[in-house]
């Protein structure tokens, strides 16, 4: 449960505010003053905290400052009465991760949290990745005509320095593609840096891809490179890319032209040698006649393209995906689970699959989580997300009825597939099966003579 603080001086407001987080998910505490806030911090470890500009005994922006001198990546948003823009760009500039403006929309407040939150765990998992020398490289794995074609594709451009636009829906594995042409490139051996387009805030967007220098704003106090410079040599990944501004667009229009680019408040010009993957989950050919892309900084990007095919469009690949998942869920978390029966197979492949592979290796990581030995040491239907299965389950049993079996017949396939499993597990062994069924020995045995399960 992320933990929240609420720092505003305005009591109804705590009151009211915390009442909508708490009812969100989010553990919350709320302090009327910033000396007060600075305990809680220390004590209380929060994950973002809700900082109101004006306080009674120490200014917002000062109270901003200090806990960004406790750690740089804290994240703050900050709360305005009064909605000045110049107030709202100083907070950015010093450090917040966002700001809003007194009487907001609770939904509006509850998404910029979430969008937060999000981008700290993606930070998290990627530093996590960075660090651990054992982590796997990830694949890609399929035997499909799409994914194969797609792979054939990444062998192509790889070697080249070209720029590559990947097109896909969320979770069919953009960043994954991206890191793969990287890794098969000559720039292998520099960095692979990744840029979320949509979770930086406008204000700080310029200094977060070009860096400053000390003194070019007011809390600026020290030279910080931008994501390019961190990339230089290597490979800059920029995801949801459609989400940039057209002000920033535009900028990053002259600085891969030029090849070159100064920081926010320098004169010296860097020179660059990056090479660009833009990644979206919308149509980049549509964002560009809509007038939300730019058409002459698409036209620079889209050197080379690939699209990547949803997991409904490529179910073939399902049964590899889920062993393959299944695999690192087991040596995730120590577990042992065999593979998978019929009935869950057989959904996995009818599944639509809107979060397409990311979604699968969830679902997949969760049943291994669940999974109760005694039943079964494979993932079964019962392992698997109830929301899910609803719908599935409605249409097997109308299919079933329609095909002429009775609801006694579909009840007795049900009971002596578990008694199956259950005796399969049990090592034919009646008594021990029957203690895994929880049911009397008798009970068991005048079940498997009903359903003629005994010889």
């Amino acid at each position: 449960m992320e933990r929240i603080l609420i720092v505003d001086d305005d009591k109804d407001f705590q009151f009211a505010i915390s009442n909508v987080l708490k009812d969100e998910g989010y553990d919350v505490i709320a302090m009327s003053n910033g000396i007060g806030a600075f305990k809680k911090i220390k004590n209380y470890s929060p994950n973002l905290v809700l900082l109101d500009v004006k306080l009674p005994d120490v200014d917002g922006m000062k109270i901003l400052e200090e806990i960004k001198k406790i750690d740089k990546d804290f994240i703050v948003i900050m709360i305005t009465g009064h909605g000045g823009i110049n107030e709202a760009v100083k907070a950015m500039k010093l450090g917040a991760f966002d700001y809003i403006s007194k009487p907001f929309d609770n939904r509006d407040l509850i998404i910029r949290i979430k969008k937060a939150l999000q981008n700290l765990s993606r930070e998290v998992e990627s530093l996590r990745k960075t660090l651990s020398e054992k982590a796997v490289v990830e694949r890609v794995e399929g035997e499909s005509t799409q994914i194969k074609r797609v792979l054939e594709k990444v062998k192509i451009i790889a070697p080249t320095n070209l720029t590559v636009i990947i097109q896909g829906e969320s979770g069919t594995g953009k960043e994954l593609i991206a890191r793969m042409i990287h890794r098969e490139s000559k720039r292998k051996d520099k960095p692979f840096i990744t840029i979320d387009s949509g979770a930086i805030p406008e204000a700080l967007a310029e200094s977060e891809l070009f860096g400053y220098e000390k003194g070019a704003f007011t809390g600026s106090d020290k030279k910080k490179e931008g994501r390019f410079e961190q990339a230089n040599q290597g490979t800059l990944f920029f995801d949801e890319m459609t989400n940039l501004s057209d002000s920033i667009q535009m900028k990053l229009l002259r600085v891969i032209e030029e090849r070159k680019l100064q920081h926010l408040g320098g004169t010296k010009e860097i020179d660059l040698n990056v090479r660009i993957i833009a990644a979206t989950n919308i149509d980049f050919y549509a964002a560009v006649k809509s007038g939300n892309f730019r058409n002459d900084l698409f036209q620079r990007l889209n050197e080379f393209h690939i699209s990547l095919p949803p997991l409904r469009e490529r179910k073939e690949d399902i049964t590899i995906l889920a062993k393959h998942f299944l695999d690192k869920a087991n040596k995730e978390f120590n577990r042992k689970v065999k593979g998978f029966a019929a009935d869950a197979m057989k959904f996995l492949h009818y599944y639509h699959w809107p979060g397409n592979v990311r979604e699968l290796k969830n679902v997949i990581k969760k049943a291994v989580i669940l999974i109760d030995y005694d039943i079964s040491e494979y993932i079964t239907l019962a392992n698997l997300s109830p929301d899910m299965i609803k719908p599935y389950d409605e249409i097997d049993i109308i299919k079933t009825l329609d095909k002429g079996s009775s609801f006694k017949n579909i009840t007795n396939n049900f009971e002596r597939d578990l008694i199956k499993k259950a005796l399969t597990k049990a090592g034919n062994n009646k008594t021990y099966a029957a203690k895994i069924l929880k049911i009397q020995r008798k009970t068991l045995y005048r079940k498997m003579i009903n359903l003629g399960m005994t010889r």
